[in-house]
């Protein structure tokens, strides 16, 4: 570790009931955290900062656009860094929290990779950040093991599990645990930090290395800050520049026009891109849902084959293959119904035709919520002869106006009650502690529940019509609320997330994370 890390005052951390947080937030670790903080926490804020400065300008009447200002990124001729040997077949990649049994069952289920997520699926407590790190740590250790305390069943990892890749947690959020100079941590540096110090040298024995998904990017130059992070974080720590790998998820709708870009500014350690769906219908409904012209429809209509999803999902192919990146496919939320073969058998259907489409298309992988979806999904990507596609392109290449396009299709009282349902029972369960969620023969995460509560604020904005005639207000969304909630019976936090998400979805301005409200009630 530099010296430089030594000359001032280093973490203040609140304490955990964890039994390895010493383990974990070593003096090492905090001196790197610390020194992260300094150098790069302004800046971070900062382009938060400037993400509502562009939200004014779509709030006052403009779209977003290609930049004029990186056209001469886009024209250029350049590529990114070969991908290492591990990650050049990622045709099927499971993702899930990074809870010990999670962590176990999805690197033993034969999906090439598996994105342990301190994002989306997990609720960031306390103690749950700290399990994670640990149990990662496992990993790598070859201790990794789980008893199921109910069933008694022993988890242990298998001779060949997937490569391991880490999604920390958005710029957007705190680490209120950890503070220096009484300003908390970011918490995206918190994870990617501390799984880099304790984990990169072992990765990179067996054979790996530190491997990261990158989430919520709105611009180049946030990916120029995670460039920078990263380089100071190997220097600090002794790793040869380049040696960590990130794909950054395409989730926003302004990285989407921005795609070269950030790919340019990562190019030392970037692999490729991701079509991050869920997260995309969220973000293009928040930044420019407030047009009465781009109502949208029920959650179910918006689908990846149609309109503005179509379209950035065929450019991010186009750019990433252009780029010798790659371009992986979306997430399949399906889970299994054991109890109802014909629904199941009509939900393997689905994640197939999902996954055939993205192989046809040119992607290079496609993501799965459940072990049980891994097989469906290698079957689709068997048509997929080598280990990816990058000799691909797409002709004709989307343009903006198809990468604005809103679905067609209605709204209907089963589209709102869905929405109120599952964002309520999400987010109560968030706040016990769990942020995966299975919910209707779906795995919700953070992403889902930020649709469904965008699209009610959206459509009460505008009192949209429905399918009946019937248009939608506040009265309407209090008394279906009242009947959906009533419905579910006694629900831990329920109260608690009901009285949040109707603040959500009946505020005049748009709260840009529900996560932002939702973390300071969160144990």
């Amino acid at each position: 570790m530099s010296e430089a890390l030594l000359d001032r005052p280093s973490v203040e951390v609140s304490p955990s009931d964890h039994p390895r947080a010493g383990e974990i937030l070593t003096p090492a670790a905090l001196m790197l955290l610390a020194a992260i903080h300094r150098r790069f926490d302004q800046r971070r804020r900062d382009l938060l900062a400037a993400r509502l400065v562009i939200q004014a300008r779509y709030d006052s009447g403009a779209l977003p656009d290609f930049r004029a200002d990186t056209a001469a990124i886009r024209a250029a001729d350049w590529t990114v860094a070969p991908a290492p040997a591990d990650l050049a077949d990622r045709r099927v990649e499971i993702t899930g929290p990074t809870s010990r049994k999670m962590v176990i069952n999805a690197l033993n289920s034969g999906a090439k990779t598996f994105m342990a997520d301190f994002e989306d699926s997990t609720a960031p407590s306390w103690h749950n950040l700290i399990d994670g790190q640990a149990n990662l740590i496992d990993r790598w250790r070859g201790t990794l093991s789980f008893t199921d305390p109910d069933s008694g069943k022993f988890y242990a990892l298998g001779t060949t599990p997937a490569v391991l890749i880490v999604r920390p947690r958005g710029l957007h959020l705190d680490e209120r645990h950890l503070t220096v100079d009484g300003q908390p941590l970011a918490g995206a540096f918190v994870d990617f930090a501390l799984y880099l110090l304790h984990n990169a040298a072992a990765a990179r024995a067996a054979g790996s290395g530190a491997y990261y998904y990158l989430p919520k990017l709105e611009s180049a130059e946030e990916a120029a800050l995670w460039s920078d992070v990263i380089a100071f974080a190997e220097e600090q720590i002794g790793l040869r520049h380049g040696s960590t790998r990130v794909t950054v998820l395409i989730e926003t709708i302004d990285a989407a026009f921005q795609m070269d870009e950030i790919l340019h500014a990562l190019k030392d350690h970037i692999v490729g891109l991701n079509c991050g769906r869920w997260d995309y219908i969220f973000s293009t409904i928040k930044r420019i849902g407030g047009h009465a012209d781009r109502l949208t429809p029920d959650r179910s209509a918006m689908t990846m084959d149609k309109a503005f999803l179509a379209a950035y999902s065929l450019r991010l192919i186009d750019t990433c293959h252009r780029r010798g990146a790659h371009a992986m496919g979306g997430m399949a939320a399906q889970i299994p119904v054991k109890d109802d073969p014909a629904v199941n058998d009509v939900a393997l259907a689905k994640v197939r035709a999902d996954k055939e489409r993205e192989v046809r298309n040119g992607h290079d992988g496609t993501w799965v919520a459940h072990p049980a979806l891994v097989g469906v999904a290698m079957e689709a990507f068997a048509a997929m002869p080598g280990p990816n596609q990058l000799d691909r392109r797409v002709d004709p290449v989307p343009t903006r106006e198809a990468m604005l396009e809103i679905h067609p299709g209605v709204r209907t009282e089963e589209g709102a009650r869905a929405n109120i349902r599952v964002a309520v029972q999400y987010i109560a369960a968030w706040l016990g502690g769990r942020g995966a969620v299975p919910l209707y023969n779906l795995m919700e995460d953070a992403a889902t529940a930020e649709i469904c509560r965008s699209q009610l604020w959206q459509w009460l904005k505008f009192e949209a019509p429905f399918d009946d005639g019937t248009r939608f207000s506040r009265d309407l969304f209090e008394h279906w609320l009242a009947e959906e909630i009533a419905a579910l019976g006694k629900v831990p936090h329920l109260k608690q997330a009901c009285r949040l998400f109707h603040n959500l979805v009946t505020d005049d301005a748009f709260d840009e994370f529900l996560t932002l409200q939702a973390y300071p009630l969160l144990d």
